[in-house]
């Protein structure tokens, strides 16, 4: 298991090394393929503009989820990092509870089930009640990546803000990132 201490590093250090790692929400879930760093720096962060009644879990110590809703529909699952620092975690590979999540996602298939960050919420059962908890107990499960793996690095998807930053991160041959990396001759 991921002990607090993992989480109280800078955040592209910690979004780097969750990749290939295992996340559990009450058993379900599977190994973390794409992420995306946000830090108080960032104009694309929400904890850009200081603490707020929404990002609050941002600013609280490292190793809790902040959750949040995005367009007023989908559930969006970070891991809370040093102060104004979280992860979001944009996919995973899913290995347990895959009825579960399939039940939960309307039947889609293997690949579509947790390819997006409000597809995974959506999957893992993560909603407001998850913003705040800590991740070292459950219904939360973090296992370190059992074995180096390939990681690129890209610009983040979605934004607008400082949308350069290469603060995405994808194993480099996962088939369940939610979009494709770009090839080599268009970076």
């Amino acid at each position: 298991m991921l002990d607090l201490s993992f989480f109280d590093r800078p955040v592209l250090d910690v979004s780097h090394d969750l990749v290939g790692a295992g996340l559990l929400v009450d058993g379900i879930g599977g190994r973390i393929v794409e992420v995306e760093a946000y830090d108080e720096t960032d104009p694309a962060s929400h904890s850009f503009r200081g603490p707020s009644l929404r990002n609050a879990a941002m600013f609280g110590p490292a190793g809790h989820a902040y959750v949040y809703k995005i367009y007023g529909i989908h559930y969006c699952l970070n891991v809370v990092c040093r102060t104004g620092s979280a992860v979001l975690i944009r996919a995973i590979e899913p290995r347990a509870g895959i009825e579960a999540m399939t039940e939960r996602r309307g039947g889609v298939g293997l690949r579509q089930l947790c390819s997006g960050p409000g597809k995974l919420a959506q999957a893992l059962g993560i909603n407001m009640q998850h913003n705040g908890a800590r991740l070292d107990l459950p219904p939360f499960a973090l296992q370190p990546a059992p074995q180096r793996s390939l990681v690129a690095t890209t610009p983040r998807i979605g934004i607008t803000k400082n949308a350069e930053a290469p603060w995405r991160f994808c194993l480099a041959s996962s088939p369940y990132l939610s979009r494709p990396l770009p090839r080599a001759q268009d970076l």
